[in-house]
């Protein structure tokens, strides 16, 4: 048990950060069942539907940063 409060403490300590690769995985995976989900909606549902192409726009972002980087 730490002797510092939660909100003291280093994230560092914890030993569960991602490496921009395993980060960078872990994107894709979800970009792919994001897309497969998009698929299997169709036109159905439009409120989901925008939902799920913002947070793929937001997954791509978020892999070109990684690229960059």
């Amino acid at each position: 048990m730490s002797a510092r409060p939660q909100s003291e403490r280093s994230d560092w300590t914890d030993l569960d950060l991602l490496t921009r690769e395993e980060a960078a995985g872990r994107l894709t995976e979800y970009r792919a069942e994001t897309t497969a989900r998009l698929d299997q909606l169709g036109e159905s549902d439009q409120g989901e539907r925008e939902f799920l192409e913002a947070r793929l726009r937001a997954i791509q972002v978020s892999l070109e940063d990684l690229a960059r980087l």
